[in-house]
């Protein structure tokens, strides 16, 4: 008989539905089949071989040390490098948190920021985790539709309509994960004098900032004025670079709340992994020609996807302009039969696709959509189209 009890905070989490998709393929993989994996949202390439002998070379000359909580000061300040470089805001060393990985800088932003009740502005589709983080704590999950007319893309207009007396914050992920829409400069304008005016705290998500499509501007809201004091950027080197698994993210923001992140992290983790530290200072200030040639690889894959699933039935998607992702919606399905299984969500459909197609998608329930679906194109060109084909003859035979 088990005596333990788990604390309510935890206990109410969902894990994270991208990963569950996602062992659940590599589980399929393991037993002999042959899934075309959609799930992850991580690039298919190597991490460049100028990182890779970057961190061997660490190891070699002894660079396996505890560090700094927040980071050593040279990938700090090449990180306010880059920064200054992207989105033309400035920081100091002393603004900027390494930690491991995006996902943790966003876990120490939150625990830092969000206070009991505080309303969070939750636009939606939204990630997985931000939700979750929110509950953690102890903060109120406030969900913003967009306009369907928007194209996925959030208004301020959108804000207002679901901002109340206890917002007091705001989550904003563009390029989004997962619908790959980009917030347009004049819209991050009108919010951010929104935020400015309520007095919001913002959290930035721009973890795929340099993977933008179509001559798209990315532009971060921190750049505006009066935003910079009140707003957390969040980013890290795992898309641009390739290096999901060498789990370095950052945030930039006020030396205060940076500080305050900084003495979380210190009494959880700690700093992040030597190593990767090194790996990731050779990225930012190394050659970044490998990064324009995946960026075009994905573009290639981008246009391919949006055309072949224009062409399925019952399939429709905006094309992103953004990140690595398609933001499909199934709802023409809802309510019918497929080979003899009963499609009421996209939950039901990426099931059926999953274990009668062998292709794994990521259901749009735990982005707050159940009527979409995620596709990542962070995949080869043989294997994007494979997938796609076994999606669209599943759904071309399959009715009753």
């Amino acid at each position: 008989m088990e005596t333990m009890k788990i604390a309510e905070r935890v206990g109410q989490l969902s894990p994270s539905p991208t990963m569950a998709v996602d062992a659940k393929a590599k589980a399929l993989v393991a037993a002999g089949r042959d899934i075309v994996n959609f799930g992850a949202g991580e690039p298919d390439f190597d991490t460049p071989e100028n990182i890779r002998r970057a961190a061997v070379e660490a190891m070699e000359h002894g660079h396996t040390r505890y560090t700094a909580v927040g980071g050593i000061q040279a990938l700090k300040a090449a990180i306010v490098d880059r920064m200054k470089l992207d989105s033309g805001v400035a920081y100091h060393p002393d603004e900027i948190l390494v930690s491991v990985g995006a996902k943790h800088s966003l876990y120490n932003a939150m625990m830092t920021l969000v206070k009991p009740g505080d309303g969070v502005l939750l636009p939606v589709p939204y990630w997985v985790t931000y939700p979750e983080q929110i509950r953690l704590a102890d903060g109120l999950v406030q969900p913003v539709a967009i306009d369907p007319a928007h194209h996925n893309e959030l208004h301020a207009q959108d804000l207002l309509k679901n901002a109340t007396r206890a917002t007091r914050g705001l989550i904003l992920n563009s390029p989004n994960n997962p619908s790959g829409a980009v917030i347009g400069a004049q819209t991050l304008r009108e919010i951010a004098q929104l935020a400015v005016d309520n007095d919001w705290y913002v959290i930035s998500d721009e973890i795929y900032g340099r993977l933008v499509y179509d001559d798209t501007e990315q532009v971060s809201i921190a750049s505006f004025p009066g935003m910079r004091e009140r707003t957390v950027v969040i980013n890290g080197v795992s898309k641009a670079y390739a290096m999901t698994g060498w789990r370095i993210g950052y945030a930039a923001g006020p030396k205060s709340v940076i500080t305050a992140m900084s003495n979380l992290q210190s009494q959880s983790t700690s700093n992040p992994a030597t190593i990767s530290q090194y790996a990731a200072l050779q990225a930012l200030t190394g050659p970044q020609q490998v990064v324009s040639e995946m960026h075009r690889e994905f573009d290639r894959r981008r246009r391919f996807a949006v055309s072949r699933i224009q062409d399925i039935k019952g399939l429709s998607v905006v094309a992103p302009k953004g990140a690595f992702y398609l933001w499909v919606n199934m709802s023409a399905w809802v309510g019918s039969t497929l080979h003899g299984r009963k499609i009421l969500n996209a939950d039901d459909l990426a099931l059926a696709w999953l274990e009668d197609a062998e292709v794994s998608v990521v259901p749009g329930s735990g982005f707050g959509m159940p009527e979409y679906f995620r596709i990542s194109y962070a995949t080869s060109m043989d294997r994007l189209a494979t997938g796609l084909d076994r999606m669209a003859e599943y759904l071309e035979r399959g009715q009753a």
